[in-house]
C-alpha cells in the first residue's frame, strides 16, 4: 500500500486554512481601504501632501499582493507573501518613524504613519502575523 500526501502535509498547503482566512480578510480589507484612501486623496489633494498620499496608494497594492500570495497554494504565492509582508515591515516601521521624528515630511498622515496609530496599530501588526504564519506554515510543511 502506497502513501500519498494529504493537504495537510502536501507542499501546497495553502496559507489560507485555520488563521491564515483571517489574515486574508484582513489584509483585503486593507488592500481595499488603503488603496481607495490613496487613490481618492492622489485624485483630489495630490499638492498638499503628495508623498504621503502616494505612499498610502503604495500600502493598499503591497496589502493586495500580500493578500493574492495568502490566499493562494504553492511556493511560488508564498513567496510573494513573504515578500509582500516584508515590504510591510520596513514600510510601516520607516514610514512610522519617519513620521515621528520628521513630521514635515509627511503634511498628512498614510496608512503607516505613527506605526498605523490612525488604524489601531493595526499596520504594525499586521506583517508580524503575516509573516509568523508563513513561516509557521512553511515548518509544517518541512515536517
Amino acid at each position: 500500500m502506497s502513501e500519498t500526501a494529504t493537504p495537510a502535509t502536501s507542499p501546497d498547503r495553502t496559507l489560507r486554512t485555520g488563521p491564515g482566512r483571517v489574515l486574508v480578510a484582513v489584509y483585503a480589507v486593507f488592500a481595499l481601504a488603503a488603496t481607495a484612501r490613496g487613490g481618492y486623496q492622489l485624485a483630489t489633494r495630490f499638492e498638499e501632501a503628495p508623498l504621503a498620499y502616494a505612499l498610502s496608494l503604495f500600502a493598499g497594492v503591497v496589502y493586495l499582493v500580500a493578500a493574492v500570495g495568502l490566499a493562494r497554494a504553492g511556493r511560488t504565492s508564498r513567496t510573494v507573501a513573504l515578500v509582500s509582508c516584508g515590504v510591510e515591515m520596513v514600510g510601516v516601521l520607516v514610514v512610522g518613524a519617519a513620521s515621528v521624528f520628521l513630521p514635515d515630511v509627511f503634511p498628512d498622515d498614510t496608512v503607516w504613519s505613527n506605526f498605523g496609530g490612525g488604524y489601531l496599530f493595526i499596520p504594525l501588526v499586521l506583517p508580524v502575523l503575516g509573516l509568523w504564519w508563513i513561516l509557521r506554515v512553511h515548518r509544517m510543511d518541512r515536517n
